[in-house]
C-alpha cells in the first residue's frame, strides 16, 4: 500500500477542488435579491433574481407561474439546439408571459451572461417549471 505525504495529499485535494469548481461553473446560478407580497393581491408575490449563466451552461426550457420581466446586464453569445449562435447584448429586455415556455439555450461565448429578472407569480407555486 502506498502512503502519501501531506504535500501530496494537499495536491490531490486541490486538484479535486479544481475539477469540482469547473463542474459547478457550468451551472446556472440564481441569486434571490428580494421577495414580497403584491400589495392588495392575496396569493401573488414579486420576486427579484440575478441570473448568471456561465460559458457552457444551459438555461433549460421552462415557464413561470406568472409574468417575468428581464433585463440583460451583461450579454453573451447563446445557441439554441440546431441553430446558429446568437448575441444577447447588454440592454436587451422583455417580458415572458405566464405559462409560455422560453429559454432552452446554451451560453457558447467566453463571458458569463447576467440577467436581472423580476417575477410577479403565484405564491406557493414553483417559480419556474420545466417545459417540454
Amino acid at each position: 500500500m502506498t502512503r502519501h505525504t501531506p504535500a501530496w495529499r494537499c495536491l490531490i485535494a486541490a486538484a479535486a477542488l479544481v475539477v469540482a469548481g469547473a463542474a459547478a461553473a457550468q451551472e446556472v446560478r440564481r441569486t434571490e435579491l428580494g421577495r414580497q407580497p403584491v400589495s392588495g393581491e392575496e396569493g401573488r408575490e414579486i420576486v427579484m433574481q440575478l441570473v448568471e449563466i456561465p460559458p457552457g451552461a444551459t438555461s433549460r426550457r421552462h415557464f413561470h407561474n406568472g409574468e417575468e420581466a428581464y433585463y440583460v446586464l451583461e450579454g453573451g453569445l447563446v445557441q439554441m439546439p440546431g441553430q446558429a449562435p446568437k448575441e444577447r447584448p447588454a440592454g436587451e429586455h422583455g417580458i415572458n408571459r405566464r405559462g409560455v415556455p422560453h429559454a432552452g439555450y446554451t451560453v457558447v461565448g467566453d463571458w458569463t451572461m447576467k440577467i436581472l429578472s423580476v417575477y410577479v407569480v403565484d405564491k406557493g407555486k414553483p417559480l419556474q417549471e420545466a417545459a417540454e
